[in-house]
């Protein structure tokens, strides 16, 4: 019997953490002598309060969904993808391939084709930790966190001495041609009669991600792959007595994590830079652990939270402008809300899990009799 019910996990445990945090944050600003409600009001402005404000939070967020889901997927499978940001610097490099070398006649193709080229090289990238964890039995955590710093250093060399656009100074590969450009949500909308920020990031690669959502939420929990993935996550020892391959999880749920983490590569390479650059990613792979922690690994919650945390990268840009508030304190609210969602959420659990059972053990109150006659 589980300790408290579905809802109570899926959401009162987040808002909880959610609140704490919030309630901290606002401690730290009232400390250094900012008023916390209009610091709260301009990140809600910033974030949600015109179309340009909202066409950068969904960039953001579209980022997320993709990193977010790619450690959702090994979450189910009990292991801790920490490669994200590598696998999505190769995502990246396989969108670039894919643009400059292949002549495309409209985006729609490119887009195809770049979501293969990203896909491939994120799954590549992930296949060599996988394998050692399933053969090796290499730790899944340590291998994926150095992958990214050798991610980093070979697309550094190659955007330095094989892909510079011939000329520049700049590591960063020459722009993509103009058929391989993503509409934005401007592109998208002004045929309905429904404007949007031009200006605005926000990009048809969204719509890629709610695809994502879906796509994982069908692989998991409604395919037989799903299944054992998530009967290997429960229990090794159980899935292998039915008769479930460990390699063959292992493996497959990376590989399929890794692949995910490179479609990030759609958004900020393909989608809004262009180019190829350096530090394309910022931190976005990192992101995503916190992403699929508050969202309970299922794709709604982590498509909730990847706004949420796109809502505070665009809200916190505009505080930091706005006020006195330094921009290294909105870091601090941003890893404040992590802290509490992630590492913390035991804190939060625990007391909720002993409140909810000494609830069900409460005697009921005893019936009334009849007095005899």
């Amino acid at each position: 019997m589980d300790k408290m019910p579905k809802w109570a996990d899926v959401v009162l445990i987040p808002l909880i953490s959610l609140l704490l945090a919030a309630i901290l944050s606002a401690l730290v600003i009232w400390a250094i002598g900012e008023s916390p409600s209009k610091a709260l009001w301009i990140m809600i402005d910033g974030a949600l309060g015109s179309k340009y404000a909202w066409g950068y939070t969904l960039y953001y967020a579209t980022n997320f969904i993709f990193t977010g889901l790619a450690v959702s997927v090994a979450f189910h499978a009990r292991m801790f993808n920490i490669g994200g940001e590598g696998q999505a610097m190769l995502g990246g490099l396989g969108v670039a391939l894919v643009c400059l070398y292949i002549p495309w006649p409209h985006w729609t193709l490119a887009l195809l084709g770049a979501t293969v080229g990203a896909a491939l090289f994120g799954a590549a990238w992930s296949f060599v930790p996988a394998v050692l964890q399933a053969k090796r039995g290499s730790h899944i955590v340590i291998t994926t966190i150095m992958f990214n710093f050798i991610a980093a250093a070979l697309l550094n060399y190659l955007l330095v001495n094989q892909l510079k656009r011939p000329g520049s100074m700049e590591p960063a590969t020459a722009k993509f041609p103009d058929p391989t450009h993503l509409p934005s949500f401007y592109d998208m909308l002004a045929p309905l009669g429904i404007s949007f920020s031009r200006g605005a990031p926000a990009n048809v690669s969204f719509l890629v991600a709610l695809a994502a959502c879906l796509f994982v939420w069908l692989l998991i929990w409604r395919t037989r792959l799903g299944y054992e993935i998530r009967a290997f996550g429960q229990s090794e020892s159980a899935a292998k007595y039915a008769g479930i391959s460990p390699t063959k999880i292992i493996v497959v749920s990376m590989t399929i994590s890794g692949a995910l983490a490179g479609m990030m590569a759609l958004n900020n390479v393909m989608g809004e830079a262009e180019r190829l650059v350096l530090n394309a990613v910022e931190g976005a792979g990192f992101i995503g652990i916190a992403v699929a922690l508050m969202g309970r690994s299922h794709p709604v919650g982590v498509l909730l939270a990847a706004i949420l945390f796109g809502a505070l990268y665009q809200g916190g840009a505009i505080l930091s402008q706005d006020t006195n508030i330094p921009v290294q304190l909105i870091l601090v609210i941003q890893a404040l809300v992590i802290l509490f969602t992630g590492a913390l959420d035991n804190m939060v659990r625990m007391p909720l899990e002993r409140l909810f059972l000494a609830l069900r053990r409460k005697p009921a109150a005893p019936a009334h009799t009849k007095p005899a006659e």
